[in-house]
């Protein structure tokens, strides 16, 4: 039955004349010659990829030299013809062959087995004697043959993989050139003074008051800065210079080196040729104390003149506020301010409940730390401001000469009539050279002046950086303390106690690890020391640092809340008792002692984990270098054993605290 089957499986009906040796036979030649060619079609299989690999490498040589690849394929032809009518045969006359042979087989009936047990012997044995040897010579001949096939015809189909590796050139950055060649101001401030009575365009007024507060030099920034704000506004309020709009301008300084003062002379220079009390300048800044600070400076240099100062950073009520922004007098509003310093959070309440802040003449609209605002943009206090300064161009009094309309593209249409320009300038230690966040801002063929890292080369563009390169201040020395999470408070008691640092700014990342450290050692006793956090009343943040600048206070503990801008006077040294995470941070942080070219000192208490990371940030962002400074183990030990009974008081305490 089983033979039965495999005849049908082969094609062919039984034949009772048959017999049984023959049918062996014929079954047993058919096997042996489906098994020769499957071997062969494999053969043929692996010298076609051995091909397609030969003709990706040869490709290239076989378009450059068509002459010799020409005679080398008409060899490989002529050998493949030789050694096929030598030795081989076609495949289909050899399957023809095969089965003219069988058909011989099965009418020829032989009674002997031998040829049979032949055939199993070399079926079993894996091979079929000089016949299999044949169809090896045989495949390895039509190797030659398949190459010369495979090269000279072209495929039907895309070869993958076999491409070769090839350097990736770096992307350089290209800035915009307003941001690629700014103009330079000299980071050597001691030996670049500049004479008050050398900047033009500065009133008799304004330079006996800055005689009297001390000042008879101008800071490189600021001998660059005012000149370019004075000479935007020379023809007045109303139109720029040539009948268009100025440029804005953009200021990028190290700490301490009197930005501030850049701002506020040439503002209040401006207006006081004033006639009627408008809303002309609005500074906006990230902090109440910042503003509180900015309002100080302007009120000193606005006493004596009819410019008015109002400030709106919630260090009042919202309706005292509002009634010193503004009168109604016979049913008309009458502006009380002429220059406003506001939180950008308390300037959008005023904008939405319509206080009485009128923006409809702003002349200019300052951005003091402008990376952080831009980073605070999610408060869309710009777009507020915006809309509200172009307000009266939809109103019923559109045919007026004091009508705004948001700037568009620069047109004979658009300039005529003139209207009053709304410059913006920007103030930051670490202003962003990213131009997608600068476009936020809306900025008007912005003009950067800038401090350089070398003088040789002023405008060329650096290849990109993993970060921005800044500024830091001249008489800063940087170092960096390695330390266990343990003995942290143990080397601040250290530099106090031991080495007379004082005062001492300390720096931790929360306001918990600042409150934390502050009750530690406020009970090991020897030191005055306080906080500053949000957790404090502003009144009492203006308190504290009043008494920190007078000297009362050695050791004043702080968030990133007085990090930006605040300038405390005194500060001999700055301590990160938490490293910071961001360059930007660390920049702000140190930027509060070495100020107006004075010389400070920062530390950084830095883990084993945190060092790496920590110096390749610092040093990509342009520090001039920061040292190692170790402290043995052998200075702290007298204070061990007083720290850990200050530990086990300092559990209770924070209990206790808990518990309320």
């Amino acid at each position: 039955m089983s033979l039965f089957l495999v005849n049908r499986y082969l094609g062919e009906e039984e034949d009772g004349r048959t017999s049984k040796e023959s049918r062996s036979q014929v079954l047993l030649a058919k096997l042996q010659q489906k098994a020769k060619e499957r071997q062969k079609q494999s053969l043929i299989e692996q010298t076609e990829a051995q091909d397609v690999k030969k003709k990706r490498k040869t490709g290239q040589d076989s378009v450059q030299e068509p002459q010799r690849h020409k005679k080398r394929k008409s060899d490989v032809v002529a050998l493949h013809s030789s050694d096929s009518d030598n030795h081989d045969e076609p495949v289909e006359e050899k399957k023809k062959k095969t089965k003219g042979t069988n058909e011989k087989q099965k009418k020829k009936k032989d009674k002997s087995g031998s040829s049979a047990e032949g055939v199993s012997g070399a079926l079993v044995s894996g091979g079929d004697g000089p016949e299999d040897t044949g169809g090896q010579e045989e495949a390895e001949k039509d190797s030659p043959e398949q190459n010369s096939q495979k090269t000279s015809a072209p495929t039907r189909f895309t070869v993958l993989g076999g491409f070769e590796s090839k350097p990736v050139q770096k992307v350089h950055r290209v800035l915009p050139q307003w941001l690629a060649e700014p103009d330079v101001i000299h980071r050597d401030i001691k030996n670049n003074l500049v004479p008050i009575s050398n900047i033009s365009g500065i009133s008799a007024q304004l330079l006996k008051k800055l005689q009297n507060n001390g000042i008879l030099h101008f800071f490189p920034v600021q001998a660059e800065v005012i000149p370019a704000i004075l000479e935007s506004a020379q023809q007045g309020l109303l139109i720029g210079r040539g009948g268009y709009k100025p440029r804005d301008i953009c200021v990028s300084a190290p700490t301490g080196s009197g930005k501030t003062l850049s701002f506020v002379i040439p503002v209040i220079q401006v207006l006081m040729e004033r006639v009627v009390c408008e809303v002309r300048a609005l500074a906006v800044l990230p902090t109440k104390e910042l503003a509180q600070q900015v309002y100080k400076v302007f009120t000193s240099y606005a006493e004596g003149t009819t410019v008015k100062v109002v400030m709106l950073a919630g260090q009042k009520s919202f309706a005292a506020e509002q009634a010193s922004l503004s009168e109604h007098r016979g049913g008309v509003r009458r502006s009380l301010a002429d220059i406003v310093v506001a939180t950008p959070g308390r300037l959008v309440d005023h904008i939405n409940k319509n206080s009485g802040l009128c923006l409809e003449q702003l002349r200019f609209l300052i951005i003091d730390e402008a990376d952080r605002m831009i980073d605070s943009m999610h408060q869309s206090w710009l777009s507020q401001v915006v809309k509200v300064v172009y307000r009266s161009g939809s109103g019923s009094e559109t045919t007026s000469i004091f009508r705004r309309t948001e700037p568009a593209h620069i047109t004979a249409a658009s300039l005529s009539p003139p209207q009053v320009p709304l410059q913006k300038l920007l103030f930051s230690a670490t202003l962003t050279q990213n131009p997608e966040k600068l476009q936020q801002l809306g900025l008007h063929q912005p003009r950067l002046f800038s401090s350089v890292h070398s003088q040789s080369s002023t405008t060329a563009v650096a290849p990109t950086p993993k970060q921005d390169r800044f500024d830091f201040p001249q008489g800063l020395t940087e170092y960096y303390v390695p330390c266990t999470l343990s003995n942290k408070p143990l080397l601040i008691l250290h530099f106090i106690l031991r080495m007379k640092l004082s005062p001492v700014l300390c720096f931790t990342n929360s306001r918990e690890n600042a409150h934390r450290l502050y009750l530690l050692l406020e009970l090991f006793g020897g030191i005055q020391v306080a906080e500053f956090s949000s957790r404090l009343s502003p009144g009492e943040r203006k308190k504290t640092l009043k008494g920190f600048e007078q000297g009362k206070i050695q050791l004043l503990i702080s968030t990133d809340a007085a990090a930006r801008g605040i300038d405390i006077n005194g500060v001999k040294c700055v301590v990160n008792y938490d490293a910071p995470q961001y360059i930007r941070t660390y920049i702000h942080r140190v930027g509060r002692t070495a100020r107006a070219g004075k010389a400070g000192l920062a530390f950084t208490f830095l883990l084993r984990v945190q060092e790496k990371n920590f110096l390749q940030m610092v040093v990509e962002a342009g520090s001039p270098g920061i040292q190692k400074q170790m402290v043995k183990p052998e200075n702290l030990k007298s204070l061990e054993v007083r720290y850990e009974q200050t530990l086990r008081e300092l559990a209770d305490v924070i209990k206790e605290e808990k518990n309320k």
